[in-house]
Order: structure tokens, then C-alpha cells, then sequence
């Protein structure tokens, strides 16, 4: 019995039109990832490769030209595309983790591949210039929560009542978010946590609306939300210092300040002419910058009892 399939038919004009035709549909159906260098560093960096499509004349402008273009061209074809950004210092670790030859096309499309896993944004057409600091944005705020989530983990017991305190931590901001929301009521709110580390400063922003009712589910965008949660459950869990603002803007009347600092585990509310000082201060050089327009500076509320663990 013969097994062989009969493929007499591809070899006609017709049989290879259809498979090609077939093959076109199937690329449709198969996802890419293009892994995008961040800046002319990390393309010098890349450009030490001999495998790599770039050489020395090349420049970093010439690079973002032509991955524009291949955007661009998978868009036209139909391929759904990923970009995520290509971190050369992480990409020698990858090599050296398991074993594989850094100056090889095939090496960097393995690793190009992993990159969806992390901080990736679908490619929508944009220009690859506005879609670059999307994809930096994207990776410090998942380097914030990673660095935020291992603070948490680390916080260990309470020596008093042996409770988990990164858990119950997060429990609280949870709850403290909540709490901050419905106090400004309806609108659209703007909020900040900054969290001074040893080793960085952690700041998480969010912008949120208020639901119908109190203690409703907040509408946010994404992850935005556990981000700004386990940055100010890091907070309360550090028992250090740091702060919280909350700007909201309701249609026909001047967005509202309100600012809380943290203090021993807890959200303390700041008075009216603390949070003009904090939001009226160039953090940079500690300058005073004008007040804007339209705003109106307020104090704080309540939101918060003792910690738990102060």
C-alpha cells in the first residue's frame, strides 16, 4: 500500500496558487513581536554584533526609519505586532543564563519572542516616535511594581500579632483607595503616591473615575490600579515617609487639590496651605512655581485610622 500522499496537483500553476494563497492566510494568523531599542546606547550597544543588520555608519535615526517600515509593512499584510523595548544588557544575561551565542539573528529572535511575556504595547499604527515612550513608560511602571511587590514581600510578620504586613498592607491601600475616591465624590481623579526607597524613588499615578455609588468598583485603565495599590501598600508597609495627591476635575467648577503625606504606616491629611506649598514647589530645585489657574488647593480628609503596625 502506498502511504505517500498525492501532491501531483501543487505542481500545476493552480496548485501553487492556492498554496501560496493558503500560506498568505495562515501568516495572517500568526502573531509577531518586534523588539524595539530605546535609544542610540543601547543601538551602539547592539551594533558591537557582527550578525547585526546595523554597522557603525549606521545611525539611530536610520534605525527607527526602518523599523518604522517594518511596522508598517506587517500592518499592511494583516499581522497583529507587539513591540516590546530590547534591553541589551538583559538580552548578554539571557545569552549567558542558557548557553547561547549573543551574535546570532536566531538567539535574538528567541529572545525577541520572551519580550512579549513582559512591558509590550500592540503596534496601532502610530509613528514608532510616539510609540517609544509608551513602551519606556510601560517599563518603568512594571520595574515600580516588581521593585514595590518584593518590598511587600519582604515586610515579613508583625512581631505583635504575626500578620503577614506586605498582605495586610495591601488589604489597606486597597481599602484607602476606595475611601479617597469617594470622598471627592463624582469626576474624573488624578492621583500620585510617591514612596521614597534606599535605593529609588517609587511614584504611581492613576487616573480613575468615581463610581455612582460609594464603594462601587473604581473605573480605571489596565493594571493602572494594582500598580498605584502596591505602591502605597509598599508605603504604609515601609512605615517611612512619602505622600498622596488627588486632583479631581468635575465638569464647570475648578479642579480640587487634595494631599495626605505618609507617615508611621498611615495617610495623614495635609492642610490647605500644605498642599498649595507641595503642589506650588519645583521638586527639582525646591523653587516656588505659580499656582495654576483655576485650581483650588484643599485640605485633605480623613481616610485613615492608627496603622496596624506602628
Amino acid at each position: 500500500m502506498n502511504t505517500t500522499p498525492d501532491t501531483s496537483h501543487h505542481d500545476t500553476p493552480r496548485g501553487r496558487n492556492t498554496t501560496s494563497r493558503l500560506r498568505r492566510e495562515l501568516r495572517r494568523e500568526v502573531p509577531s513581536t518586534v523588539g524595539l531599542l530605546a535609544d542610540a546606547r543601547d543601538f551602539a550597544a547592539m551594533r558591537d554584533y557582527r550578525s547585526f543588520a546595523f554597522d557603525h555608519h549606521d545611525e539611530y535615526a536610520d534605525y527607527l526609519h526602518h523599523v518604522d517600515a517594518l511596522l508598517r509593512s506587517l500592518a499592511a499584510q494583516g499581522i497583529h505586532t507587539t513591540v516590546a523595548l530590547f534591553d541589551p544588557g538583559e538580552y548578554a544575561d539571557y545569552c549567558a543564563e542558557h548557553g547561547l551565542d549573543p551574535d546570532s539573528a536566531p538567539t535574538r529572535t528567541r529572545f525577541t519572542a520572551e519580550l512579549a511575556c513582559g512591558p509590550a504595547l500592540p503596534y496601532a499604527g502610530q509613528p514608532v516616535e510616539e510609540l517609544l515612550p509608551l513602551l519606556v513608560d510601560a517599563a518603568v511602571r512594571r520595574a515600580t511594581w516588581e521593585y514595590a511587590g518584593a518590598l511587600l514581600a519582604g515586610a515579613g510578620e508583625c512581631a505583635d500579632c504575626g500578620e503577614d504586613i506586605g498582605r495586610a498592607s495591601f488589604e489597606r491601600a486597597s481599602a484607602l483607595l476606595h475611601r479617597l475616591v469617594d470622598g471627592a465624590g463624582p469626576g474624573h481623579h488624578h492621583l500620585v503616591c510617591s514612596v521614597p526607597t534606599e535605593t529609588e524613588q517609587l511614584i504611581a499615578a492613576l487616573h480613575a473615575e468615581a463610581p455612582a455609588a460609594p464603594g462601587g468598583p473604581l473605573r480605571a485603565e489596565g493594571r493602572d490600579q494594582l500598580d498605584f495599590v502596591t505602591v502605597l501598600a509598599a508605603g504604609l508597609a515601609l512605615g517611612g515617609a512619602g505622600g498622596l495627591v488627588l486632583r479631581s476635575t468635575t465638569g464647570g467648577t475648578p479642579d480640587r487639590v487634595h494631599g495626605w503625606r505618609l507617615d508611621r504606616g498611615r495617610l495623614v491629611a495635609l492642610s490647605a496651605a500644605a498642599v498649595f506649598d507641595a503642589y506650588c514647589t519645583d521638586a527639582d530645585t525646591g523653587e516656588p512655581v505659580p499656582p495654576e489657574p483655576g485650581v483650588e488647593y484643599c485640605p485633605g480628609y480623613e481616610v485613615d485610622g492608627p496603622g496596624p503596625h506602628a
